[in-house]
């Protein structure tokens, strides 16, 4: 009984199926003979009535079209951007270490123009590779040791100025103290020719990057703005490295003698590359030439055997 009711409810069910049939063969056996044979009474009627199918079709294969360009323009702008991400990375790295190469290239180059510069010293070049985190200490170490002919002592320069010396000498790195240092000590002298004043650069603790020159008179001639270069007393350092330039200059404690604080011609905060002075020569003397003389003086050479020679030849001729 519920089955019976159940089909009574819907009772045009099958004949809107069977129409449905009808028009799906009627459209494909149209299509199918289209073109094949003229029907010019009924023509307008059939495309009136497959005229709204054709739309249909027509809309769904479009949106069909469009549906799929766009999964696949979408696809290919994923990959193209993968692509571009990656090559803008590539190109990111390659600038990096293309700026790092010139910069190390710049200061390679610094370095060899000291180093032609300064023919009085052997230099070996080194890299800082690590630096000391005490605050009451400044110290770096280098990348060169005993194999490579460093040993205590010897003096660390860059094509700026001073840097320190060698406290620690291993086989193949070495531990350098800098002139920051609290316990570093370094005789220095003005470099300006009216004052040469001498004294003594040490570390400050209370200033870490100021190193200051003591043991100056009260009535020295040390203004702000000398240069001061190394003295060559104490024999470690040679005479004539840069060491900085006075910054500004203050009294004593006890009112006697004056500080210099100075300015370091080296910037430490950007130290990475050094060289370490493994043998010092002082630089030739310039010859001495003898001074311009009368002819005919005791001291003139050339006028003493000209003289000799006329005399010589006076004695053949008697």
């Amino acid at each position: 009984m519920s089955s019976r009711v159940r089909k009574d409810k819907n009772p045009h069910r099958k004949t809107w199926a069977v129409l449905f049939v009808i028009v799906s063969l009627f459209c494909i056996i149209f299509f199918a003979a289209k073109g094949r044979f003229q029907a010019p009474a009924n023509s307008k009627a059939v495309s009136l009535v497959l005229s709204p199918f054709q739309q249909t079709a027509a809309w769904i294969g479009g949106q069909l079209d469009y549906v799929t360009s766009t999964i696949w323009d979408i696809a290919t702008a994923h990959e193209q951007n993968k692509l571009l991400r990656n090559e803008v990375e590539q190109l990111r790295i390659q600038n990096l270490e293309a700026s790092e190469a010139m910069a190390e290239n710049e200061r390679l180059r610094t370095m060899l123009g000291y180093r032609q510069m300064t023919t009085q010293f052997d230099l070996v070049a080194a890299r800082v590779i690590g630096r000391e985190s005490a605050t009451w200490s400044r110290m770096i170490v280098i990348n060169r040791g005993q194999k490579d002919g460093v040993d205590v002592d010897m003096v660390v320069v860059t094509a700026d100025g001073l840097v320190g010396h060698i406290v620690e000498a291993g086989w193949n790195t070495s531990k350098v103290q800098l002139i920051l240092d609290p316990r570093s000590s370094v005789g220095t002298i003005v470099q300006r020719a009216e004052s040469r004043v001498a004294g003594i650069v040490q570390g400050d603790m209370n200033n870490p990057t100021m190193p200051q020159m003591v043991n100056i008179a009260k009535n020295a001639d040390v203004v702000e703005g000398d240069v001061i270069v190394t003295s060559g007393f104490g024999g470690i350092y040679p005479k004539g490295i840069v060491v900085g330039r006075v910054s500004s200059i203050e009294n004593d404690a006890g009112g006697l003698l004056k500080i210099g604080l100075l300015e370091t011609a080296v910037d430490f905060q950007k130290l990475e590359d050094v060289m370490v002075i493994t043998a010092s020569r002082e630089a030739p003397p310039e010859p001495i030439k003898p001074p311009v003389q009368t002819p005919g003086t005791e001291t003139d050479p050339a006028a003493q055997a000209a003289e000799a020679k006329a005399a010589a030849a006076g004695e053949n001729q008697r």
